[in-house]
């Protein structure tokens, strides 16, 4: 999920118009791949940062729920299994036997209503923006959030190569 080359074209192209967006209402790019260098340098996960809150000199990003490593851990193992499946569009819900659907499940339970507002230190840069963790298209198949996986499991790069993407 992390090389954007496999990426398809509607998910570059969402990617891409969402942080070029997101990078003019914080107050550029540079503040943007800040942030997210800032987030990276939180370890193990900064999903998982007890404060619920990370912040760069000029941008910080909140969410509203302490998740913990169990839900970090099974994202990361949907997102290694999603590597090698090559499919856009994986649907987490078609994941793993019946013991791992009942965690998949309790996983989107316990993330669904999480929320992630990222807002730039000075005002005058812009209105900040948010997002969520799924993408839910409907009962019978939910997809994690690209935005939410660029941000918290992928590289500083995947970003870089969002953001030059040519339309």
């Amino acid at each position: 999920m992390c090389n954007f080359n496999k990426q398809s074209d509607d998910t570059k192209l969402l990617i891409h118009l969402f942080m070029k967006k997101a990078a003019e209402n914080i107050g550029g790019v540079n503040f943007l791949l800040a942030l997210i260098e800032a987030m990276k340098s939180k370890r193990p996960n900064p999903f998982m940062y007890k404060e619920c809150q990370i912040a760069s000199n000029n941008t910080i990003i909140k969410w509203n729920k302490v998740v913990f490593k169990d839900k970090v851990d099974l994202i990361e193992e949907i997102l290694a299994t999603h590597k090698s499946s090559e499919d856009p569009d994986f649907n987490i819900l078609n994941y793993g036997n019946t013991k791992k659907k009942k965690a998949v499940l309790n996983m989107i339970r316990a993330l669904a209503p999480v929320k992630f507002e990222v807002l730039p230190q000075n005002p005058k840069d812009g209105g900040g923006f948010s997002f969520e963790v799924f993408e839910r298209v409907s009962d019978e198949y939910i997809k994690l959030n690209p935005i939410f996986i660029a941000m918290f499991f992928c590289s500083v790069e995947f970003t870089k190569k969002a953001l030059k993407y040519e339309v």
